[in-house]
């Protein structure tokens, strides 16, 4: 019935299609017989005979989850907006919510690390070692590599980013020049949660006509960009921004008549500023040429203190290549909810260093340590698994996830900063999103094993103590984990790095899961209505202040 209902609501969107002038490659192999969750070969071997290990790599491990008929952690990533008519991501894929409606292949899960029992490895390393590793800097050797004649793709640099807040200044602009904008905001329950293995940061940067008046650059214009970027992509009419001199910019940023030598507020317009005049501003989605870079980096500690930790996981990269309109972004998704009716395995098409296409606009570039701890160009198969958040979920705002979650205005440009952060509601919501995200999964995390996390904010009877983490002063405070947890963490991870097997899976479990399936049973009863949940990934702000 509900696949009915998608498709033909897509069906009455359904523009030409799309004319990509690039190759499709649909990845399938072998592979597909594998009978069972464990891997028949190792790893090194799917890629060096050209297997795929897992045809439906884009389903992530918490999708396997056992919700007992009432725990909901899906609903971060499934959502329908029928409601709002304008809204580009026309996925409408709430229906997903506690329903396993894989394909026949996606029954089986293949994310063989989740029920690895890694206890005695992760005895086996100190936590001296430990320590010193994740302190180490190998973003460096890769900025270096990526400016090489090895490389022939984009260089998304900045100068000391392993240091973090160190690389930016006040307001989060890089201090090398490369006009990357770091900004502070509240991850997506719950994968980057520390307390559940990684930190990150996310950095923004538009094209270069965006910060230029007549070729020159003006920091007062990128930043007046930035914060109709920031208007478009949340929906709002206005917006504080840093201080802006019109008179330097020879701009009426603020649209009164007068040329002010500080403003610090503006209302949305239709065009951007600068040499981006033309330019229109568009409902929820980036213009083209933006770019966003994503460092996945291991729990760092400072004493007792959970930092961004200098060695990095995973670095991410996207850039808008094109500009879709909105009836052929309709007709993207009405060909992934078609795919998805019929059963058919998921498509991307691949561009060696120009990155892999999603299908809807963006590029995507992933690197990620071997097995010395440098980091590498990921392969097709682990670049495959990124699809699954960036290309087909219903809650992301034209495919990200983190600016539309940015501290509000000028409060939110600068290094990210768990501590100067509460715990808002989501837009609608009147409880604090984590708060609520604790009481709708019935744990710390997708599989509900974080035993930190049960015991810190749960009692007896699985509750959660509501008025015990509505009091935190930030969300610090919640997510969080304890030293020994962290150490833990990382040297659970660091045995992934040492096998490679991230096509096995990424997340760091400290003993195998239990509330997750090895095998789909496909007469499960979906969850029912009362457990299902209408979500916003933007947040209320307001209403703590």
């Amino acid at each position: 019935m509900y696949r009915t209902i998608i498709l033909l609501l897509f069906a009455a969107a359904l523009s030409t299609g799309c004319d990509q002038q690039t190759t499709t490659h649909t990845l399938v192999s072998s592979a597909q017989a594998d009978t069972g969750f464990t891997p028949q070969h190792d790893p090194a071997d799917y890629i060096k005979h050209g297997e795929t290990y897992n045809p439906e790599a884009v389903i992530p491990p918490q999708c396997y989850t056992k919700t007992e008929g009432k725990n909901n952690p899906c609903y971060v990533c499934h959502q329908s907006y029928l409601q709002e008519r304008n809204r580009p991501n026309m996925m409408n894929d709430g229906f997903l919510q506690g329903a396993y409606d894989f394909s026949d292949i996606g029954n089986t899960n293949r994310w063989a690390n989740l029920f690895k029992d890694r206890s005695s490895e992760i005895a086996d390393i100190s936590d001296d070692f430990m320590r010193r590793y994740i302190n180490q800097d190998n973003y460096t050797a890769l900025a270096k590599w990526l400016e090489s004649d090895a490389w022939q793709g984009r260089a998304p640099n900045i100068a000391n980013l392993a240091d973090g807040a160190a690389a930016f200044d006040e307001h989060g602009l890089a201090k090398d020049g490369s006009r990357w904008v770091a900004f502070n905001y509240k991850p997506v329950p719950s994968t980057f949660w520390p307390t559940n293995g990684s930190t990150d940061d996310v950095m923004i940067r538009l094209p270069q006509a965006f910060s230029e008046v007549d070729g020159q650059y003006s920091r007062d214009v990128y930043y007046a960009n930035l914060a109709l970027v920031e208007m478009a992509i949340t929906d709002q009419p206005s917006i504080s921004t840093i201080a802006l001199d019109e008179r330097a910019a020879g701009i009426d940023f603020n649209g009164n008549g007068e040329m002010e030598a500080q403003v610090s507020h503006i209302k949305r317009r239709d065009t951007y500023f600068g040499d981006a005049f033309t330019v229109p501003l568009t409902h929820m989605l980036y213009p083209k040429g933006t770019e966003f870079l994503h460092t996945v980096r291991y729990v760092g500690l400072e004493g007792e203190q959970i930092v961004n930790a200098r060695r990095m996981k995973e670095v991410r990269y996207m850039r808008k290549h094109t500009m879709m309109s909105q009836a052929r972004l309709k007709s993207s998704y009405y060909r992934e909810a078609k795919e998805k009716h019929f059963g058919n395995l998921p498509q991307v098409s691949t561009h060696g260093d120009r990155g892999t296409s999603n299908g809807m606009g963006w590029l995507l570039w992933g690197f990620i340590e071997d097995a010395n701890g440098e980091l590498r160009e990921q392969n097709q198969q682990e670049t495959f698994f990124c699809m699954g958040c960036h290309k087909t979920i219903g809650t992301t705002i034209d495919n990200t996830f983190a600016f539309a979650r940015k501290k509000p205005g000028a409060e939110g440009w600068g290094y990210i900063n768990l501590q100067s952060l509460k715990d808002a509601p989501n837009l609608g919501e009147s409880k604090g999103e984590y708060l609520t995200y604790l009481e709708r999964v019935g744990g710390g995390d997708e599989f509900r094993q974080n035993g930190e996390m049960l015991e810190r904010w749960f009692d007896a009877q699985g509750k959660v103590d509501a008025q015990k983490v509505a009091a935190q002063n930030s969300i610090y405070d919640i997510i969080a984990p304890s030293v020994r947890r962290a150490l833990d963490l990382n040297k659970a991870y660091y045995r992934i790095v040492k096998e490679q097997s991230f096509l096995f899976g990424r997340d760091a479990v400290l003993s195998p899961a239990k509330n997750v399936y090895r095998e789909i049973d496909t007469s499960i009863e979906p969850l029912a209505g009362e457990f299902r949940h209408q979500w916003d990934i933007r947040l209320d702000w307001e209403s703590i202040e």
